[in-house]
């Protein structure tokens, strides 16, 4: 498994646990990265619990904008995890391709949730993708 692929299921254990307990982002982090010795994997998982964390309010008004009839406390612990980190991805990493930010999230969902979350998740990332950030999708679209 390639090392962001292995932070981005780390990143979702840390944020799945920190939104059910609201256990202290450092001491979740550091509890889930103990096994895992490789600082790139540490760096990229870090970056994106602590980055999603930080700007939970912007994020979560954002996945509610487009997630259009569902409310966010009533999403999958799964889903609306993945939705949170990928959201922060699409917006603050622009060295991560909108394309690959939401695939992986797909595959995610796929791996931990339900028979529907890919596509749930797909829907709700490629609307983010396509009116938040149009300037990432745009250079990702031109031949």
């Amino acid at each position: 498994m390639r090392k962001r692929t292995v932070a981005r299921e780390l990143a979702l254990q840390a944020l799945y646990r920190w939104d059910i307990t609201k256990e202290s982002c450092q001491g979740i982090l550091n509890d889930i990265l103990s096994s895992h010795h490789d600082p790139e994997i540490r760096e990229f998982a870090s970056q994106l619990v602590e980055g999603t964390i930080k700007n939970i309010e912007k994020i979560d008004n954002l996945i509610q904008k487009y997630a259009l009839n569902w409310e966010l406390h009533r999403m999958a612990y799964i889903d609306r995890n993945i939705l949170r980190f990928a959201t922060y991805e699409l917006l603050h990493l622009p060295d991560v391709p909108p394309k690959v930010s939401i695939n992986e999230a797909i595959e995610l969902a796929k791996k931990f949730g339900d028979q529907e979350s890919g596509k749930f998740v797909n829907g709700i990332l490629d609307k983010i993708a396509r009116n938040e950030c149009p300037q990432k999708v745009t250079l990702l679209d031109e031949p």
